[in-house]
């Protein structure tokens, strides 16, 4: 089923609007800067711009950082004329997350450890569960369709789309509002640490000498609507479960390859018709490796393979949908951002890593996300609705 992207919105390291966030991907600006948190060990990290706005009384009580993030993109989509279009009751919400609320119960647990209390307010519920999240956006949206949170670490918001399609396809809704938002927090940070291999300075995905990767924050959000005017579409997702370790990929990539030959089979197209692979790309060793095996398998060294995360940071749960979100923009605007950060390229991985920005127009994109575990998501986008 051939899905219009009627709409999206961005916010992320790169910009606090859409429009800051796509100028500083075509201008090849990093968003990575020095850790904004207090940690005991050097790392960059892609934090969104301050200052946050609160989220006024009405959700004042489920106010965190993760929801005032979210606002931002989401306040910035036509959601009043998508209610008038398709009616409330046929719009559904599916949103991705990973860490959800975690940022606001470190907080919480920093004044215990020093008054004995929690703070007054602090509600678990409302302020750490993913399902805070979607009271929340249901509540400043009005939309009443079906809706539910994605925790698939970070493969999270690629299945908000794969999802979206199940349910239009399903006759369950007529339009969804699908993405995901991740904020910074301690135990993501720490516990990325702890794994060695959270890079100390910007992550270089591709690149021969690539140390690790750098932690984010963000929110992409878009309308998939079952018909309707779009530069772009959402053709259909591949979606596999290798359980080949807890955080390390199959050493082939075979979940990965996996996932984009059930991407491509189920839009009806084949790798021929494939022009860029938005990568999952993190910067560590087995992941480009792993993932470049698997695209060598289906495109040889023929097509453009950039990753976005040398430039906002490795968003978690709001990864896939901001990296899908690229991949529309490179189909509507035509142009594919360089990949920032990979030279000089590692010569074996094999594949076509662009260092510069490509001016080219695209008919198919894909775009992988590869999360802990072998939750593996490849999603492909296409030219027109």
């Amino acid at each position: 089923m051939r899905v219009p992207v009627t709409a999206y919105a961005l916010c992320n390291a790169l910009g606090a609007t859409t429009a800051e966030v796509i100028d500083s991907l075509r201008q090849g600006r990093s968003g990575l800067a020095p850790c904004p948190l207090e940690v005991p060990f050097a790392t960059f990290s892609g934090a969104v711009p301050e200052p946050l706005d609160p989220p006024g009384p009405s959700l004042q009580a489920y106010d965190t950082r993760l929801l005032r993030i979210c606002l931002r993109s989401l306040d910035e989509l036509p959601l009043e004329a998508l209610k008038r279009k398709r009616g409330a009751d046929r719009v559904a919400i599916i949103l991705g997350t990973s860490t959800a609320g975690i940022a606001e119960t470190e907080r919480a647990w920093g004044v215990r450890k020093r008054t004995g209390a929690l703070p007054p307010g602090y509600d678990w519920r409302r302020h750490h569960a993913c399902g805070a999240l979607l009271e929340a956006v249901r509540a400043r949206t009005g939309f009443t369709g079906p809706g539910f949170i994605v925790s698939t670490a970070c493969s999270s918001s690629a299945k908000a789309f794969a999802s979206a399609q199940r349910l239009l396809d399903a006759g369950l809704c007529d339009a969804a509002l699908v993405g995901g938002v991740d904020s910074l927090c301690q135990t993501t940070l720490r516990g990325f640490q702890s794994l060695e291999v959270l890079a100390k300075d910007p992550c270089r995905p591709f690149a021969q000498d690539r140390k690790g990767i750098s932690i984010g924050e963000g929110c992409a959000l878009a309308l998939l609507e079952r018909d309707g005017e779009a530069a772009a579409a959402f053709l259909g997702a591949g979606e596999t479960s290798d359980a080949h370790h807890m955080t390390a990929p199959h050493p082939q990539g075979l979940g990965a390859k996996a996932a984009m030959e059930e991407a491509l089979r189920s839009a009806g197209l084949t790798a021929a018709n494939v022009d860029h692979v938005n990568a999952h790309g993190t910067g560590t060793v087995l992941n480009d490796a792993a993932e470049s095996l698997a695209i060598r398998a289906l495109f040889e060294d023929k097509v453009p393979v950039v990753s976005t995360k040398g430039y906002t940071g490795h968003l978690l749960g709001a990864a896939g949908a901001t990296e899908a979100i690229f991949s529309v923009v490179a189909l509507e605007q035509g142009w594919i951002p360089a990949s920032l950060g990979a030279a000089p390229l590692d010569p074996s991985l094999g594949i076509w890593v662009p260092q510069e920005m490509l001016t080219r127009r695209s008919r198919v994109v894909l775009s992988n996300s590869l999360a802990f575990g072998g939750s593996n998501v490849s999603l492909a986008f296409g030219a027109g609705a």
